[in-house]
This record gives structure tokens, C-alpha cells and sequence, in this order.
């Protein structure tokens, strides 16, 4: 059986993604992960690949070895896997909930290295594995401090991960968009302590130009000249640079 297994498939990048790849590649199911069922079972209306719907939270470790589990019986050949699941929080550190943003560090990070990992066994020579990183993935970010470090992680794991696999011609890509219109803010932002955006982008964009990246076996995946320009940009200046400008524009200096 050959399969693409998408996390955070009920909405946003991850519900992109499943589209994208129903309408790129000939495979026999889908496996679309995420916690709320009756997004998954809507998929099967607009997908001509099979669904396989996986109700789990995968920050939870048993829904991890779940997943490991039901490959260890199904035996599927997987020829993408693509970790779209995740959440932030924007504010001061101090004043957030302490569980929601471990929380956060449980699903963007170990969440998704436990499903590489399990994963792996599983594929071959010319299959992949998508990461979704963020445009917060290059430097520290105050008043989004967990998120943008847990991104951070997903782009450094994606970069080596991808440099051992080199070898058996599995490639992995860190997919690091800028500002993105989903149903992240609704959790995300929950009151003014970020109230500038310089630009906008739609998950159908991002998904778009990650799947032509994916092609070109690309390491990483950038949507929008201005945000590669403003990528460059941060390499060179020192930190405390880009955190003071930053505070500037979200007027916390």
C-alpha cells in the first residue's frame, strides 16, 4: 500500500497540503491526522484518494505509538510524509498558561520528530519528508518566545535530519512561511500584544510553492520574495538587532 500521511490535516496548511497531494500523486490512501473528526471525514468528500481518518492529538505520546503501531500492521510504503500540526502563543512568557505552551513544545517539536522517526522504516529511496517550520524558525522572537524556539527546532532537525538521509535519497524540506491566514490565530492571538503584520500570505500560496520546492528537492521552502529578502537580511545582523527591531514595530520598546 502506498500512502502520504498529513498531520494537521483538519484546517489550515496541513488541510492545504492534503489537496495538493490528492491532486499530485497516485496513491492508494491518504492518511490525514488531526483531532477533530468530522473536519478528517469531510476530506473524503474532496479527495478521489482513499481517506484513512486518524482522530489523535498527537501531542499525546500514546497517539504517537498509535501511529507506530498501526504501521507496525499495516505495512504501507510511505511516499511522503508531511508534519503540518502545530500551535503558538502570542504574549509575554511570564503571563501565559504554563501547560499550553509545554504544550506547544510537545506538538511542534516532539510530536513531529516522534513521526519521522516512526515513519522512516517505511520509506525509500526518492520519498520525502515536509516540515513545517516558520518565518520565526531564523531568530528568537519575543512575546512569541515558545513558538518561535519550538520552530526553531523543526528547522535545525529538518536541516540534519535531511543531511543523514541523504544517503538512502530520502530528502526532507522545512516549509518557513511568513504571516499566514488560518485558524492559527484564533488560538494564537488572544489579545493586542502583536498588532503588526508587514504582509500576508494564504495557505494555498505556501502549499503551492512548497509542492514546486518539493520537486526541485529543495531544503527549505520560502513563500514571497520580500520574506527570502528579509530571511537573507537576519543572517547577517546580530540578534539584538533584529529582537529590538521587532519590539519597535510591535511597539514594546
Amino acid at each position: 500500500m502506498n500512502i502520504a500521511v498529513i498531520t494537521g490535516a483538519s484546517s489550515g496548511m496541513g488541510n492545504e497540503f492534503v489537496k495538493a497531494i490528492d491532486r499530485a500523486y497516485a496513491l492508494d490512501e491518504l492518511w490525514v491526522i488531526a483531532r477533530r473528526t468530522e473536519r478528517l471525514e469531510s476530506l473524503k468528500a474532496e479527495c478521489k484518494t482513499p481517506i484513512r481518518a486518524l482522530s489523535w492529538d498527537l501531542s499525546a505520546p500514546e497517539n504517537q505509538h498509535a501511529y507506530k503501531t498501526l504501521l507496525e500492521e499495516v505495512q504501507p510504503h510511505i511516499s511522503l510524509l508531511v508534519n503540518a500540526a502545530g500551535y503558538g502563543l502570542f504574549g509575554e512568557a511570564k503571563d501565559l498558561d504554563v501547560d499550553n505552551q509545554l504544550g506547544i513544545v510537545a506538538l511542534n517539536d516532539a510530536a513531529l520528530s516522534a513521526m519521522c522517526f516512526y515513519s522512516l522504516p517505511y520509506m525509500q529511496h526518492s520519498d520525502a519528508i515536509v516540515n513545517l517550520g516558520s518565518n520565526s524558525s531564523w531568530q528568537p522572537v519575543p512575546y512569541m518566545t515558545v513558538y518561535a524556539a519550538s520552530k526553531a527546532y523543526v528547522l535545525s532537525f529538518s536541516r540534519a535530519l535531511g543531511r543523514e538521509l541523504k544517503t538512502r535519497g530520502i530528502h526532507v524540506m522545512c516549509v518557513c512561511p511568513g504571516w499566514i491566514k488560518t485558524e492559527f490565530f484564533d488560538r494564537a492571538r488572544h489579545d493586542d500584544t502583536i498588532t503588526y503584520y508587514d504582509r500576508w500570505y494564504t495557505a494555498g500560496q505556501v502549499v503551492e510553492r512548497a509542492m514546486r520546492d518539493l520537486k526541485k528537492k529543495k531544503p527549505v521552502s520560502i513563500m514571497g520574495f520580500p520574506v527570502r529578502m528579509q530571511v537573507r537580511l537576519v543572517k547577517l545582523l546580530p540578534v539584538s538587532v533584529v529582537m529590538n527591531t521587532w519590539c519597535r514595530q510591535q511597539k514594546k520598546d
